[in-house]
């Protein structure tokens, strides 16, 4: 079995390395922004201008990663008790998962990222993403319903840590 501990470590240690890629394409952006050669030679020319807004895109992401990075570390500090309903830090396996090995963890953010640990498969999802809306507040065994695309899922809580 897999801690959540070990979960936070590791979304903290992906995270870092996107922030290391997203503060390298930053810097990268400025510096096209800034170049000799952004500048414009006709009034058409705008390649100065979509410089300066992907290097601020950039600069948003990079702080973007620094805010979950900040999060995830406030979790790391916390005390992780057994859960007895869904909520923000809830490890939650499904009936149709267990045999994958396969859990949902909710993070305060960084929802989609995937990690393997000791053999079981976790996604991170947020409180905001439809699954965790329809699984917040349920207890073992409720049954869950949502639609994901054009796909519908009904399931069951089969674990909650």
């Amino acid at each position: 079995m897999v801690s959540k501990q070990d979960i936070i470590d590791e979304v903290i240690k992906q995270l870092r390395k996107e922030l290391s890629l997203a503060i390298n394409a930053a810097n990268e952006a400025h510096l096209a922004a800034i170049d000799d050669q952004s500048v414009a030679e006709t009034q058409y020319d705008t390649l100065a201008i979509e410089a300066g807004y992907l290097a601020e895109g950039q600069s948003r992401r990079v702080q973007e990663f620094q805010q979950a990075i900040s999060a995830y570390e406030a979790l790391a500090k916390s005390e992780h008790l057994p859960l007895e309903e869904v909520q923000l830090t809830a490890l939650i396996q499904l009936g149709d998962d267990v045999a994958k090995q396969h859990w949902y963890f909710i993070g305060p953010s960084a929802g989609g990222m995937r990690c393997q640990l000791n053999g079981q498969t976790i996604t991170v999802i947020t409180a905001q993403s439809p699954l965790a809306q329809a699984l917040l507040g349920k207890q073992l065994d409720d049954d869950i319903e949502v639609r994901l695309a054009n796909h519908n899922i009904e399931d069951y809580i089969a674990n909650i840590i």
